[in-house]
């Protein structure tokens, strides 16, 4: 994805007005001003949350872009936030993005719950929403049903009714699970930096309350359903906590979001609906 240019009043709020920008693809549609990164932000709080987290954490193991600060002090201006650059591309090197994001996790764990994660999604409806609805429906009683009782359904396209059937299916084979909930990065597939042999690094951090086996999930998942994994990655991990549970409410977010997101297409379903038959037979 490709954002428009920065305009140059930020560019400038940021003390960029002379440097000439370049689009990158991997960067969540950012723009790259010598050493710095400019991207557009979809949701306000949660990229100021970012920054200012990204700003002390140390991870082993990981380059963390860091915050750049804009000449008054904010980390966001104008929908637009600044980092520094890491070099790297993201790549299929799923078992190391799954070790990732353990070692992240090790590193937010001690992170309080930011009060945003405590909200409903509200309509109208913003892409950050569709995430926190889908999450959502991955561990309530009955998958959706606080959706439903606010007056919004999921699509209606085949693929959407039949993702929304997979959910309900999924949804009687879950068990309570018991490891705490915690501070982690949801969405790490596709977004881990890979420069050769240097170490792996992250741009921005996607906050969600769940177990860290939770997230090593959604990367498993990702991985098979649309990155090319071998099948054993699901063996390989399976020392991680409730680790089948985990997967289970991992591909049932990710079947919520397909079912909830305007710009689903039904070739991402496939890949999906079978990652989901290779966690039952795991339950």
């Amino acid at each position: 994805m490709t954002s428009v240019e920065p305009p140059e009043h930020v560019r400038a709020t940021f003390g960029l007005r002379e440097v000439t920008p370049i689009a990158l693809g991997d960067w969540e549609g950012g723009w790259r001003l010598g050493d710095v990164v400019l991207s557009p932000v979809a949701d306000h709080a949660r990229a100021a949350w970012s920054a200012k987290v990204r700003e002390t954490l140390k991870v082993d193991g990981l380059r963390l872009a860091r915050p750049v600060r804009a000449t008054d002090g904010r980390y966001v201006v104008s929908g637009w936030r600044a980092d520094t650059f890491l070099e790297g591309i993201p790549e299929p090197r799923h078992d190391e993005v799954v070790s990732v994001s353990l070692r992240l996790h090790a590193a937010t764990a001690h992170l309080e719950r930011p009060r945003f994660l405590v909200q409903p999604p509200v309509a109208p409806w913003m892409d950050v929403d569709v995430f926190v609805a889908a999450d959502r429906a991955a561990w309530e009683p009955v998958p959706l049903r606080s959706l439903r009782a606010g007056g919004t359904l999921p699509a209606t396209s085949p693929d959407g009714r039949h993702s929304v059937e997979l959910i309900g299916q999924l949804a009687t084979l879950r068990k309570p699970v018991h490891t705490p909930a915690q501070l982690v990065h949801g969405d790490l597939f596709g977004t881990v930096l890979f420069s050769g042999a240097d170490t792996p690094g992250l741009s921005d951090i996607t906050p969600y309350w769940r177990p860290a086996a939770w997230a090593a999930g959604v990367v498993v998942v990702d991985a098979l359903s649309w990155g090319g994994a071998d099948d054993g990655l699901l063996e390989r991990w399976s020392d991680l906590p409730e680790w089948p549970q985990m997967l289970l409410r991992a591909v049932m977010f990710r079947l919520a979001v397909h079912a909830l997101h305007p710009r689903s297409t039904p070739e991402a379903l496939p890949g999906l609906a079978r990652t989901a038959d290779m966690v039952r037979f795991l339950l």
